[in-house]
């Protein structure tokens, strides 16, 4: 990671544990191990790539800090919540994330199903509410565009996607599609995001959309490189998991050469798409790097 990106990830790593620290304080009710669970899944850990990435969007147009800092903890909400989701029994059964145990090991299913609902709902909650930004059209378009992210043309229909692909035999572009809704629609909805605080039209953002579009399956090549090569105390979670539940992936449909070749392209591809900003896109160009080099 360089010096850039290691710099902005921690001060975007502190700030989002600093907003959901005081967004989740634990009350004196039957109500707090609700709570508890909500933070033991948000604060610390992570690579917080979403709020980072809307953070530095938001940059280029000169956004408030403080607002940008906030849209990007709604998306990390939204992402924190299908993580959980993502690891009970009934889903992937998963014991670790993040290097701990998952929220319904560490607590239970009932309290996990119940944390990940309220993260949902809180992240609609900042984003709708006048103190995150003045503007309602701003506010009602940050909304909108992250409920189709999240719903079933974004996230949720991928994960859908990917249970039925332990029951069939996916080809490529079957394979890309839901991976450009599981994983890559929350990616482009936080660089949207950061056009949005910043006023572009939608007309304006299309270089923005391409870059995202770009690193969001770079980003899931280099995952199913990592899940088949990678370290599992490195990565914090179970891995070879894809292969032992026969899915077809990117690696198992293309090799694990061409994969690799078709992840650095998209990584140029992404960078080539900001060629019109100077200094001021490096965080995000540092980013597009990033998801080739790393080991979790």
């Amino acid at each position: 990671m360089s010096e850039t990106l290691a710099e902005a990830v921690a001060e975007i790593t502190a700030a989002v544990d600093r907003r959901f620290d005081a967004l989740l304080s634990v009350p004196d009710d039957p109500r707090a191990s609700l709570y508890r669970a909500m933070r033991h899944a948000t604060i610390g850990g992570g690579k917080r790539l979403r709020p980072l990435l809307t953070v530095a969007t938001a940059d280029l147009f000169k956004v408030d800090r403080d607002c940008a800092v906030l849209v990007g903890t709604a998306i990390e909400a939204i992402h924190v919540y299908s993580l959980i989701h993502d690891d009970l029994p009934a889903m992937d059964d998963d014991d670790l994330r993040r290097g701990k145990p998952t929220v319904h090991k560490a607590f239970d299913e009932a309290t996990a199903i119940l944390a990940g609902d309220c993260l949902h709902a809180l992240a609609f909650e900042i984003l709708a509410d006048p103190k995150t930004h003045p503007d309602p059209f701003v506010r009602s378009e940050l909304v909108l565009d992250l409920a189709r992210a999240s719903g079933p043309s974004g996230m949720a229909g991928g994960q859908m996607m990917d249970l039925e692909a332990e029951r069939s035999r996916f080809d490529l572009p079957t394979v890309t599609r839901l991976q450009q809704m599981k994983t890559g629609a929350l990616i482009c909805a936080a660089v949207e995001a950061g056009a949005i605080l910043g006023r572009v039209p939608p007309e304006g953002r299309l270089h923005l959309r391409g870059y995202a579009r770009d690193i969001g399956l770079a980003f899931q090549i280099a995952d199913d490189l990592l899940d088949a090569e990678g370290d599992e105390a490195l990565a914090g979670k179970k891995l070879r998991k894809d292969g032992e539940a026969g899915k077809e992936t990117f690696l198992s449909l293309l090799g694990v050469d061409r994969a690799r070749e078709q992840c650095r392209m998209l990584v140029d591809q992404a960078i080539d798409h900001l060629r019109s900003y100077g200094r001021e896109a490096e965080v995000l160009r540092a980013v597009a790097r990033y998801v080739v080099e790393r080991d979790r």
